[in-house]
């Protein structure tokens, strides 16, 4: 039971309901929540040997061919394990002077991110093959999504789950081995290489402690050790999963909000302005787990093309997310061209580039980019010689259909108002930054779950 302003809370109270209640006025300046929950937080434990291993490598830049880079240089500590940088991508390779082709994300929350596939999440999927699951995702009618209504995206047959922005790795072990052997990113050139580095490395005598004294002798062994330990490393480190954030206490009843970030709140959820937690699920599970702020499912949002980008100088070169050109596997199935993976909204206010390409720099361009990308897109596109609005011009033509317009606010159309006004779009931003996690701080060692 909770209270707040002199109202008795026996059960859960819907968001929608709240400005319907005749104290919602007093509720939105208390910034109570006047249901709070109990969060199923992970435990915190002492890391094991092969955790600390990993936490080791994580940190060694000698594993890397300039020497100076390693999976912290790109996914830092002080920046929610993303970029340190105020760039759209990171540069890496053999002088830190080649640069990516995506936004770096965070490392963060990604322990429960589930392997990729096409459908729901449920036994079927794993009598079926993905190519099966994939031509009855195509055949699928496309659900809309709303803050108020999962229940049909619960079901339906889309992409789903697995790491990177085109989910082409579905562990954290297989996900470390992207940048360690990419020429733009560690570029250690070959496993063989980047096991001779290891064989040198300080915490080499570690490696073969744990994983017996022939290990070098292998070098594709070795590397998936190491790698193992590295995933090993942010799946027990509560640093990786704090749920530390104003909100995260906010749901438990230990912190109030602002009435500005209760508004955004109430507009994050609202179908008929931010609808956000359409795909950034707000809600904890049905166990009490806090929410992630991710469906793990995939889009076609159709941001503008990055002109920093050095790939997009050649005007035929396309990030196709899902169907390439870095995941190969689903490059025929073109309904899923331009998806890419819905990421958490967790120290969202932390990062200066946000989606896959890195086109915005702030929250305020983010929420314009929504708001305006259909109702006044020359606001948000380039125009051409002509004056003519280039809309989705970082997607070839022949897949501008898989762009998303039937998700609100998505389902506005040109010179509609827009969903949000201003002052409602910084207050959307006023919430995402209670979604931020205070410094780490252990907290007390345990074995309870519930601790």
């Amino acid at each position: 039971m909770g209270t707040a302003a002199g109202l008795i809370v026996t059960a859960p109270v819907p968001w929608r309901m709240w400005l319907a209640h005749p104290f919602a006025g007093t509720l939105l300046d208390f910034g109570e929540n006047p249901d709070p929950v109990r969060l199923r937080l992970p435990p915190v434990r002492p890391l094991s040997m092969m955790a600390r291993l990993g936490r080791t490598i994580f940190f060694y830049q000698g594993l890397s061919g300039s020497g100076r880079r390693s999976c912290a240089s790109c996914h830092s500590p002080a920046h929610a394990y993303g970029p340190p940088d105020a760039g759209p991508v990171m540069m890496g390779g053999p002088h830190l002077r080649s640069p990516g082709a995506r936004a770096v994300p965070s490392l963060m929350y990604l322990e429960r991110q589930p392997a990729f596939s096409v459908g729901p999440d449920n036994e079927e999927n794993e009598t079926v093959t993905l190519a099966q699951l994939v031509r009855r995702g195509l055949a699928a009618p496309r659900p809309v999504k709303t803050a108020h209504d999962r229940a049909a995206t619960a079901l339906a047959l889309v992409p789903q789950g697995g790491l990177f922005w085109d989910g082409r790795a579905d562990t954290l072990q297989a996900q470390t081995m992207g940048p360690l052997l990419n020429p733009v990113e560690m570029d250690n050139g070959s496993v063989a290489q980047a096991a001779a580095r290891l064989a040198r490395a300080p915490f080499a005598p570690v490696m073969r402690t744990l994983f017996g004294p022939h290990i070098f002798a292998d070098p594709t062994q070795a590397v998936a050790e190491a790698m193992f330990a590295v995933a090993r490393y942010e799946i027990e480190d509560p640093s990786f999963h704090p749920f530390s954030s104003r909100f995260d206490a906010w749901l438990q009843g230990k912190a109030r909000l602002t009435p500005a970030e209760m508004r955004g709140y109430l507009l994050f959820n609202d179908p008929a302005k931010g609808d956000c937690a359409a795909c950034h699920l707000d809600r904890p599970t049905p166990d009490g787990r806090p929410p992630l702020f991710t469906d793990h499912q995939y889009e076609a949002l159709g941001v503008p093309r990055n002109p920093a980008l050095a790939a997009n100088r050649d005007p035929h070169w396309y990030d196709l997310g899902l169907c390439g050109p870095f995941r190969t596997d689903l490059k025929k199935d073109t309904r899923y061209c331009g998806m890419f993976l819905t990421p958490t909204l967790r120290n969202v206010a932390t990062r200066h580039a946000f989606f896959h390409n890195g086109i915005y720099h702030s929250l305020r361009q983010v929420l314009d980019f929504y708001d305006f990308r259909d109702t006044n897109p020359g606001r948000i596109y380039p125009r051409a010689a002509d004056g003519r609005v280039l809309k989705f011009n970082d997607l070839p033509a022949r897949y501008r259909g898989n762009v998303d317009r039937v998700d609100p606010p998505f389902n506005r159309h040109l010179g509609q108002k827009p969903a949000l006004t201003k002052s409602e779009r910084q207050d959307i931003i006023a919430f995402l930054k209670t979604l931020t996690d205070r410094p780490f701080e252990p907290r007390r060692l345990c074995r309870a779950p519930n601790s």
